[in-house]
């Protein structure tokens, strides 16, 4: 695809500085930019994006000067995701059912859906329209999928789970694996049963290797919105709130209710049967033990106030100092106890 940079303009509704005529046949980001690509820069990498390789440049709207072709924007993030959708084209994907599919008894499958070789719905799931199921896909008894879902290869959305509307599951993510729950009796652990399931809402996108436990009883909710990282785990019966960001490798133990637009970092570490308030961030590789209210910005374990966080690492960075400078005072005093 090509397209001048003043019909990029008048898509995106931005303000054109440069020549209307320069082609664009790609986008790229600022360090892998070259003649033909358009990239974009937000406050903090204006400078580099004068010296990268690009044609054009997508950047804020308060921006002064700039010397390479532009176009200026309120939000150039969201803007490129408009672009990288235009100049990548969707992949051509069968909208049938594969023969080399399975499909149980009393499955109900909507219009316009492709389910592709070797996935297996089972007795008594829903498919709603336009669902693309690929390779090695496992839909259990009485799971339901809702319109326009899409689950890459080798998902597992076990027995009566249920997966809202317009959901991404990346590959090999299971969705209503057992709650891990056990009573040990004389040294021995005896299984609970994990009779609840997992209900995903609307908007949800959940990556690969994912595991989102089913609940003892009742369900385990990722409300609307929320998107999980790789690796992620989520413990039986939690209610993740709506809009949640989760990066990968952060687990949540059961039973633990989180607020809605909150952000977990990378390794992030939450124990169960707590309350996270709305709003709230907590930093890569937190350890949250306590309920915590709304709007805070935690670190470090046990999670606490960023601020405070920084000043405690700072602090203990000079230990070693203090230790030396404490027995010199020691000796000098005669006392080395």
């Amino acid at each position: 695809m090509e397209k001048t940079l003043g019909e990029l303009a008048q898509i995106i509704d931005g303000r054109l500085a440069g020549e209307a005529t320069i082609m664009i046949r790609g986008v790229a980001g600022i360090a892998a930019a070259a003649q033909g690509d358009i990239t974009f820069a937000v406050d903090g990498h204006i400078e580099e994006a004068e010296k990268c390789g690009a044609s054009a440049v997508i950047i804020p709207n308060t921006v002064e000067n700039f010397s390479l072709p532009a176009i200026f924007v309120d939000n150039p993030r969201e803007v490129f995701i408009k672009l990288v959708k235009l100049f990548t084209p969707p992949l051509a994907i069968k909208r049938k059912i594969s023969d080399k599919a399975s499909i149980g008894n009393n499955v109900v499958i909507g219009k316009n859906v492709a389910i592709m070789p070797f996935a297996v719905v089972d007795d008594n799931a829903v498919v709603g329209d336009n669902v693309i199921l690929y390779p090695h896909v496992y839909v259990g008894q009485y799971a339901r999928i809702g319109k326009g879902s899409m689950l890459y290869s080798s998902v597992t959305v076990r027995e009566f789970c249920e997966v809202g509307e317009n959901v991404i599951i990346h590959s090999s993510a299971v969705v209503g694996s057992d709650g891990f729950g056990f009573v040990t009796k004389n040294g021995k652990h005896i299984k609970v049963p994990q009779v609840g399931n997992v209900v995903i809402e609307d908007d949800v996108e959940i990556g690969a290797h994912a595991a989102v436990d089913r609940a003892a009883m009742g369900s385990t909710y990722i409300r609307r919105g929320t998107k999980i990282d790789n690796l992620v785990h989520i413990g039986h019966s939690c209610d993740i709130g709506e809009n949640t960001l989760i990066v990968a490798q952060t687990g949540i133990s059961g039973s633990t209710k989180v607020g809605r637009n909150v952000t977990f970092g990378g390794q992030a570490g939450i124990v169960g049967h707590i309350n996270i308030g709305a709003d709230s961030i907590f930093a890569a590789r937190s350890g949250v033990i306590n309920d915590t209210p709304e709007g805070v910005f935690y670190a470090g374990f046990p999670a606490r106030p960023h601020q405070e966080w920084l000043r405690i690492t700072a602090a203990s960075s000079h230990l070693p100092e203090l230790l030396k400078k404490m027995k010199k005072i020691q000796r000098d005093s005669g006392n080395d106890n």
